[in-house]
């Protein structure tokens, strides 16, 4: 996997475009964020976490991400959208302060859902509870900005 390019690289290409912030958007994905966070912590008390299960949690935990750095990114004037969108939104962990392995680990949440939508992709317990672990650590810092 190669690492994640600069978030003006995706403005330079289109991808990304400024535009005026748009609160009550932003308001609805962190509402959803937030509801996405309980669901999959009651999936996590109910049924656990194994290979059976393992891809839906990382899809889960792809979704939160994204709507909670797209809400950021729509209050910061910027709107994401195409072919590298999911990319950019990664991207954007940097200009919000982020290290360097989180935005990587971030990204590659979002190269394995594709892989798991698209290609067929199967992933581990292993992997799932790392990506339940990181979108648990990364969820209050992010929410955290948006207040």
């Amino acid at each position: 996997m190669k690492a994640v390019r600069k978030f003006d690289s995706f403005i330079d290409k289109g991808v990304v475009r400024k535009q005026s912030p748009d609160i009550s958007r932003s308001e609805f994905l962190v509402n959803e964020a937030e509801k996405t966070l309980a669901s999959l912590f009651k999936q996590i008390e109910k049924m656990g976490i194994d290979n059976e299960n393992a891809n839906c949690y990382v899809k889960l935990c792809h979704d939160i991400l994204t709507e909670i750095i797209r809400a950021k990114m729509l209050l910061d004037g910027y709107n994401a959208s195409g072919f590298g969108a999911h990319e950019a939104e990664m991207s954007y962990l940097r200009n919000l302060g982020f290290a360097e392995s989180e935005v990587q680990f971030a990204d590659q949440i979002r190269f394995f859902r594709n892989g798991i939508l698209y290609y067929g992709t199967s992933l581990s317990k292993e992997y799932a509870e790392k990506a339940i672990k990181f979108t648990k650590k990364i969820y209050p810092k992010l929410k955290k900005l948006i207040k």
